[in-house]
This record gives structure tokens, sequence and C-alpha cells, in this order.
């Protein structure tokens, strides 16, 4: 079953705005209330010094990646090297202490972390049976969590240079989240007494958005307790922090302070809490050189939240066209970790041009295209297949080799292709030659679709679209596709999956709208953005087939 993150941790509380203002008011985190404490040991690896992280060879090393939910995906560890060619430097990835779900073994860990190391990843490992403990029956205790860490010592043994433990996710509930301090301080030393010099990884309370400023006030006691200093706070911004003044001003304290800080986990799409500011947050993490964590690569309940659809790079969802290639993105401002040599800030050498593509395999909706391949003076990460159309380009797919199949095209459409080589470091080759493919005719269909704007409301309305099969046999495995007009965007939808390029959308089933009976019909719905002008879309496909409009 695909997990959703908990949204009981979204609940649109007092504002941040309001408890942090008053958090400065007391004294709370500002740098005359505090005094840096200089720590007593170092460890090997990354490592704290004046608030930064830092690598073992003293290099600022700042995170850019995402969050990976392998407890209950152990098979997708392709998704490591799917983030690595999109430019991620940093994967989060999801681990059970056994007291909530299936326990990750050591050999299990010992797996994910070469595999990390073999993508040339930094590692952050995290327990999530914790979420939500005082609130959330189910959740596990920080204590609990750190004898999970204790037991994998000799996993975690040597790879100081490579791994961060982040002992619990979002460890503390709303209820009474001043009694989160304690029990941090007491795993945090269990850690340290134990032996483990890694660096170490604190979630917030409030289901990691500190919406109360307990963190925030405590920060200065809980760094202070850990006797290497090599501790990083982690806060999650979701729907409480959907005002640039709020993530700012949050972000800027432990700043001013010294106090180390990260976003590890964040997200964009608007819900029925709010709508958080993944702009302003992004900008600020990149103006401030904080690292950034986004949740999560795929295999969401609900979907909104997935980077990548069906855990496919070259499925990116408008969630994950934003955070890799979008403005403060992944694959513009991450470098590499130079623990794995030679591609940190140093490395400026683009790959080389990548051949001229061509086609095969060529259908209404779909063509293969395959290219040269590029080389480079590290290693090339991945290519970037753009559709060009005068002076404009669309990212439509990714590959991590020189093959791959382009979907989602119109029916006897002719298209301009080109390809562009990236390297881990960001930097992108020159654009290759062009490639003209020309679909081919749609197949006959024996469809309807219905659509309707249920609401609307300035910049969002709910649109709701009725598919129904006009032919004598069951549709099974369908995909709809559409265009808007007027620049809107699909946010959240249900029902179906839905990608987006442009105005172009793509819509394939839910498990229970997969089938079409024959003379039946399903039903998707979806919330979505818009300026202005709403106008409905005038053409729809099925499977690459015309449908006819009700």
């Amino acid at each position: 079953m695909r997990r959703a993150r908990s949204t009981t941790r979204k609940r649109f509380l007092p504002t941040l705005a309001t408890l942090l203002g008053l958090a400065v008011v007391l004294g709370f985190l500002t740098p005359a209330a505090v005094q840096a404490a200089e720590p007593r040991t170092l460890a090997t690896g990354l490592h704290i010094s004046n608030g930064r992280l830092l690598e073992g060879n003293g290099n600022d090393f700042i995170m850019r990646g995402v969050n990976h939910a392998h407890t209950w995906y152990p098979n997708e560890t392709q998704s490591l090297a799917d983030v690595k060619a999109l430019g991620a430097n940093t994967v989060r990835v999801v681990l059970s202490d056994g007291h909530r779900w299936t326990k990750n073994s050591p050999d299990d860990v010992a797996d994910v972390i070469h595999q990390c190391k073999a993508n040339r990843l930094i590692c952050v490992l995290e327990v999530h049976d914790t979420t939500g403990y005082a609130e959330e029956a189910a959740a596990g205790t920080l204590d609990h969590a750190a004898d999970y860490w204790i037991g994998l010592k000799d996993v975690l043994a040597g790879e100081e240079n490579y791994v961060i433990v982040n002992i619990g996710n979002e460890p503390w509930g709303n209820t009474n989240p001043e009694g989160w301090t304690a029990p941090t301080i007491a795993a945090v030393q269990k850690l340290r007494n134990a032996g483990l010099e890694h660096t170490i990884m604190v979630d917030a309370p409030n289901w990691g958005q500190d919406w109360q400023g307990v963190m925030r006030a405590n920060a200065r006691t809980v760094y202070n307790a850990d006797p290497t200093g090599n501790l990083i706070f982690s806060i999650h911004m979701y729907s409480v922090f959907d005002t640039a003044q709020e993530i700012t001003d949050y972000l800027t304290a432990f700043v001013d302070a010294k106090l180390p800080l990260l976003i590890g986990e964040f997200g964009g799409p608007a819900d029925q809490w709010g709508d958080p500011d993944e702009d302003t947050m992004m900008a600020e993490a990149e103006r401030l050189r904080l690292g950034y964590l986004a949740w999560s690569w795929s295999g969401n309940t609900d979907p909104i939240l997935d980077l990548a659809l069906d855990f496919d790079p070259s499925r990116l969802s408008s969630w994950g066209e934003r955070v890799f290639h979008g403005a403060d993105g992944i694959a513009r401002t991450a470098e590499e970790a130079t623990v794995f040599g030679g591609t940190g800030p140093g490395d400026t050498q683009a790959p080389t041009i990548p051949g001229t593509p061509s086609a095969s395999a060529v259908t209404a909706t779909s063509a293969t295209l395959t290219w040269a391949a590029s080389t480079d003076n590290v290693g090339v990460a991945g290519y970037d297949v753009v559709r060009v159309s005068g002076g404009t380009e669309t990212r439509v797919a990714a590959s991590t080799t020189n093959s791959v199949t382009v979907t989602g095209l119109t029916a006897g459409t002719a298209y301009t292709f080109a390809v562009y080589a990236r390297d881990a470091a960001g930097n992108r080759s020159a654009r290759s030659a062009t490639a003209a493919v020309t679909t081919g005719t749609a197949p006959a269909a024996h469809c309807s679709v219905g659509y309707r704007v249920v609401g609307e409301w300035p910049g969002g309305f709910q649109a709701e679209i009725v598919l129904r099969n006009t032919g004598t046999a069951a549709v099974t495995g369908w995909t709809l596709a559409f265009a808007f007009a007027n620049g809107q965007t699909v946010t959240t939808m249900w029902g179906g999956t839905s990608s987006q390029s442009g105005g172009t959308v793509t819509v394939t089933p839910a498990s229970y709208t997969s089938t079409i009976p024959a003379a039946g019909s399903v039903t998707v719905g979806f919330i979505g953005s818009k300026g202005s002008t709403n106008t409905a879309p005038s053409a729809f496909t099925l499977n690459g087939a015309a449908c006819t409009t009700t």
C-alpha cells in the first residue's frame, strides 16, 4: 500500500509568524541571547563548524536532494540512481526500527549505504516510526529509535564521511510539544555514549513544523548537550509555512544564532490546510546556503507530493519539475560532495554534445529516441530530452542512458526533439542537433468526455471529467490527454494521476478507475490553479485517439 505523509501535522493552527515573533521578543535564538559553544570533539567526516555543515576536508556542504520511502518500497533502489541523474547530491532514506513497520535489517541498511555511495549521494538515514509521538498512538519513542541506531553501530562505523543519522522523523505531534526537548537531548547523548561519531540530525515537534517555536526556543540547549557539537536541526515546511515572512524569519533565526539547520522536508502543492510557499523556501535556502530535501520521490498514497510518478524519472510531476528544474532547483544549485572526488565546486567542465537523436518505434502517442553518448571529464550523470518549438524548449523526458521513450504525444503531429547531457556537478552540454518526428495515425476510438467546472474562486477552480466508453469492450489501462489554453495547472487530482508539460495534461487511472466497462464511465476530479481566464479544454484523446465531447 502506498504511504501518505501524515496530514495531522499540517493542521493550520495559530499563525507561525505570531508565535515566532513572540520567540524573538522573549530572546530566543537571537545573537545577543546565545553564545556559540565550541565542540570538544570533531568527527572525522561530515561535521559542524560555526553553524555550518562541512565535509571532512572542511568544504562547505549544502544538501540538495529528496526523500525516498525505502522502508515501504525496498525494491526501488534504482530510485537512488534516478535522483542522482537529475542532479541531487543527497537522499534522505526512510527506515523503520520495527516499532510500527517492518524493521530494516543491518544488511538492508548496509546495502542502502552502498547504493548511496555508488551513486555519489550523501545518505541521510531516518527512523520513521517516531512520527507524531504523543499525539499518534502508534508512534514509537526517540529512545527506541536510538537503540535501533546503536544496534547498527557496526554498519555505520567508518561511514562518517557519507552518512548522517536522523534519529527520528517528526518525533512529537501537537500535544504538549514542549515535551520534545528532554527526550531529544537524551537520545543524542545515548548515541554519543555508545560511540557514534556521525553528524546527528534532529527533527522538530509539531509534526516537524515547529509552529509553536519549541525547537527554535530550545535549539541552543539541545545543541550544547551534544559533546561533539556535530548536530544539525531539521525543519519540515508544509502548509504552516505559507508566507514569505514566516519562512524567512524561521530560517534566519538559526543562521543568525550560528545554529546549523536545513529544510529536511518540504512540499509545494496546495492542500486543504493551505498553500506552502515553496518558491520562498527554495530561494531563501539558496540565499542563506542552507540544505533542502523535498518530499518525496514517489509512492505517496495521494500522489500530489510524488516528484516522479510510479518511480519513473521520465514522468516527473509538476511538483517534480519545480524541484529539479525550477528556479533555485536541484539541477541549478546542487554541488556533489567532494568526498566522491573531482566533482565539487571546482568541476566546471561540461559534457560533450550528445549525438543527433534518431527515432524508432514511432506510434500515435510515443517515440523512442536514441543518440550517441556524451563523454565527460568525471562522468555523464544523465540526459534531458527537450521538445523544440521555434525559440522555446520544453523538457519531455530524462534518462541515465542514451535512449528514452517519449510518451504522451498527439497522433498525426510533427515534433522536433533535441538532447542535453549533464554531469553530477550540474554542468550541462550544448544542445544536440535536432530530430524531426511525426507520430502515426490515431486508432479509432469509442469514447466521449464530459468536462465541467464544479466551482471557481480567485486563482483556483475545481473541475470534473467524466470519461465514457461508447464501445462494446471494456477499456483497461487508459491514458487521457487534453490541453489547457490559458495557463491553468492541475494541483490535486483524484480518480487518476496527472502529469503536465506546459498546457498539456496527461492522466492515468487510479486503481479503482483503471477499467472502463463497455457502455460505462469513470469520473476524475481535480483542483486547479488559473488566471483571469479559465477556458475549458476543447479536445480529449484516449490512448491517443480522439474522443467526442459532451
